[in-house]
């Protein structure tokens, strides 16, 4: 099924369990790479009470996620996860795309994310979506991404 057919939603406390699954499944293909590797799913339910979390549902089962997080003049984007079994549909575009769309329809006019250095994937695919590396510390690469309101 391509990304078309998927309708991103917010999510709400009940998904906090699926979320968990998709996020730790979407990241484990980095467990041998990454020592250090932090649990990117903890605090899931806070992030749904807190932040603005949306998913994506394919046969009421949740296959990617979205954590956006309001900052002092820029929209952080937290976290985008899909899960293995789904990817390469272009459910991680639709995703960018929609943080994007949040973030000016909310006033902001530039986006931030950390990812990890020892993602080189994921900075090349931010870098050929528009976003601009600003640092590199330790294991942290920070990117940025401007947008015309």
């Amino acid at each position: 099924m391509s990304s078309n057919n998927i309708q991103p939603r917010k999510a709400v406390l009940e998904d906090s369990e699926a979320l968990v699954s998709c996020i730790d499944a979407a990241y484990a293909k980095y467990s041998n790479r990454i020592s250090e590797m932090p649990s990117v799913s903890d605090g899931i339910s806070e992030d749904i009470t807190h932040n603005q979390v949306w998913v994506a549902v394919e046969a009421d089962e949740i296959i990617a996620c979205l954590i956006l997080i309001e900052e002092d003049g820029f929209m952080k984007l937290a976290n985008l996860a899909v899960h293995p079994s789904h990817s390469g549909k272009g459910i991680g575009r639709k995703l960018m795309a929609l943080s994007e769309c949040e973030a000016k329809r909310q006033g902001y006019n530039e986006m931030r994310l950390n990812t990890h250095v020892d993602m080189p994937e994921n900075v090349q695919l931010y870098k050929h979506l528009g976003w601009e590396e600003v640092s590199r510390i330790k294991s942290t690469v920070s990117m940025r991404k401007r947008l015309g309101l």
